[in-house]
């Protein structure tokens, strides 16, 4: 192949336009490359990571989603979309909304498409991109960029555009040194999401059908054979009550459950799992409501449609990723990838001659709060690998009791078990406290926050016009409460996803990430490196806590992971 006419520096930003009909082109500060073949396209993009290693430029992950299908995986790149999220929050953006960012814009005054005919003319030509109001032409984001090498060109300009201006704000958030870091991290998250859905997660479709059986029988031949087989279930339930008793009821309504409990002696509030828990001894209809909802959670959720779906004839589950939710920043998943009932953990199974490597960080909520918060005497407690036990020591109460006191604080809870332990908090750990009280102030007062890596937290989109007092005091409280969290968890997200991205990094060939859980990252690798991945893992765990504490460095503070190999994710310790 032909050196491409781009000047390119390792590590240098270049910006990516494809469509796989019309090709591809590449801009760089000293160059452009254009290409009218899909192929040829890939395969020049190709050469310039394998030469060059250079930051790739894009709009959104769709992009990425072409190059990972087509076998590339890119070592580093800037998704503008994502890097938008994080500048000014919100949960999505396209690139008029990105664009408008970029560039200081009113994202709420975003122009829309107008019909083409004697009233409306759309001016389709190259420079016809950008409108006289500053915004993207509307037809532009829908379709126009991808109308030929020419558009796609200015497409790619315009990406490289915005990555300056976005380059430029964050270098802007003084108070906030790691946000640049959190930029890169983030986009190369939003790539591994790619990954995620591209790669997905190994499964035994025979011990799921096994497991799914044992809750709701045998694959139902028809309509009429499923409802007879959620009859059956039901008639566990109900057969607890005398037969005058059971009319009207429907186990899938909460009114009709409580009228259920009722029936049998029992009064509730609600019918809230935890809550069920504490009378199972009370009568045994409690006990068997609780295994129905477990059944009925397989039947409708993770039964056999849910296979059929989701999980393809190469045996891989697979969903859609989103690299940051609309509050705190954590990674997303469908499919029911993020809430996988613990009953069907025996299916996850690595495939022959591989093995899984599971590693999930411990107590990382509060580790985090010393970090963000500097509080010298809460990160002495870290060095603990059981930081809990040191804070009880402190505190002079149980581990049980410091743990609820500590992670009550966080989320804002003043009552309940662990409230007086909470309450000595505040003399204990007067820094960490502050932090998490001025963060809910804030909060209350409709004012917008800012994570430790530049994530905008939008608060006074919450702000309501309630009509009384009292409602006003209860809408703030929740904000406070809202707030002080995200800025805790925020953090821990921007933490765990710069881990995983360093694991994706450092992986030998053969071994990829598959899933990302909360703060547990699963690795699937062959058999024989295990021993090497299992390391990796836990070097990047050492890396990552230098990079994110080097950056603001305020406390040490020591972070820590469990970790196993195993052939199934159920064997995880």
């Amino acid at each position: 192949m032909e050196p491409s006419p781009i000047d390119v520096r390792p590590g240098e930003a270049l910006a990516l336009a494809i469509e796989p009909s019309v090709g591809a082109v590449i801009v760089g500060e000293r160059g452009v490359d254009r290409c009218g073949d899909a192929g040829a396209a890939l395969a020049m993009v190709e050469q310039i990571e394998r030469e060059a290693a250079p930051r790739w430029v894009w709009w959104s992950p769709s992009t990425a989603r072409l190059l990972v299908d087509a076998g590339i995986r890119p070592g580093r790149c800037w998704d503008l979309e994502a890097v938008h999220r994080l500048i000014h929050g919100g949960w999505r953006a396209d690139p008029g909304v990105t664009w408008a960012g970029a560039h200081d814009l009113d994202t709420t005054e975003l122009p829309e498409m107008t019909p083409v005919d004697l009233f409306h003319v759309r001016d389709e030509t190259t420079s016809g991109a950008v409108r006289s109001d500053g915004h993207l032409d509307p037809a532009w984001v829908a379709e126009l960029w991808r109308a030929d090498v020419d558009h796609l060109t200015r497409w790619a300009e315009l990406a490289l555009d915005v990555h300056r201006r976005q380059t430029d704000q964050l270098a802007r958030l003084a108070d906030r040194p790691a946000a640049a870091a959190t930029a890169r991290s983030e986009s190369a998250a939003a790539l591994l999401g790619v990954e995620l859905e591209h790669d997905g997660l190994p499964l035994d479709v025979d011990e799921a059908e096994r497991i799914i059986a044992t809750f709701i029988g045998p694959r139902p031949d028809d309509a009429a054979h499923e409802r007879r087989l959620a009859d059956e279930r039901d008639e566990v339930v109900l057969r607890h009550l005398p037969v005058d008793l059971r009319d009207g009821l429907d186990l899938r309504n909460p009114a009709s459950v409580k009228s259920l409990l009722r029936r049998a002696g029992i009064e509730v509030d609600d019918t809230r799992a935890w809550r069920l828990e504490r009378l199972r001894d009370e009568h045994p209809v409690v006990d068997a409501l609780l295994d129905w909802r477990r059944a009925e959670r397989i039947a409708t959720t993770f039964g056999y449609r849910w296979l059929d779906e989701h999980v393809g004839s190469d045996g891989r589950l697979r969903g859609s990723w989103s690299s940051a939710d609309g509050a705190a920043g954590r990674m997303t998943a469908t499919a029911g990838l993020h809430n996988l009932p613990a009953d069907l953990r025996p299916a996850i199974a690595a495939e022959p001659g591989h093995v899984f490597v599971r590693a999930d960080l411990g107590q990382i909520e509060p580790r985090i709060l010393a970090a963000v918060s500097g509080d010298e005497a809460l990160a002495a407690a870290t060095t603990d690998d059981d930081m809990y036990a040191p804070v009880a020591h402190r505190l002079g109460v149980s581990r049980d009791v410091a743990k609820v006191a500590v992670l009550g604080a966080m989320y804002g809870q003043t009552t309940g078990h662990g409230a007086a332990a909470r309450r000595g908090l505040d003399a204990a750990y007067p820094v960490a406290m502050q932090y998490l009280s001025d963060a809910a102030r804030a909060a209350e007062a409709g004012n917008d926050l800012r994570t430790r890596g530049g994530r905008a937290v939008r608060m006074s989109a919450g702000r309501v016009a309630a009509e009384d007092e009292r409602d006003r005091r209860s809408h703030a409280a929740a904000r406070g409460r809202y707030g002080r969290n995200a800025m805790v968890q925020g953090a821990a997200a921007e933490f765990f996803k710069t881990w995983a991205v360093i694991v994706r990094a450092r992986l030998p060939r053969g071994s990829n990430i598959v899933l990302c859980l909360h703060d547990e990252l699963l690795v699937h690798a062959p058999s024989a490196d295990a021993s090497l991945v299992a390391t990796t893992v836990d070097d990047a765990l050492r890396e990552t806590a230098h990079r994110w504490l080097s950056l603001d460095h305020r406390v040490d503070v020591h972070f820590v992971a469990e970790s196993s190999t195993v052939r199934r994710w159920s064997d995880a310790t």
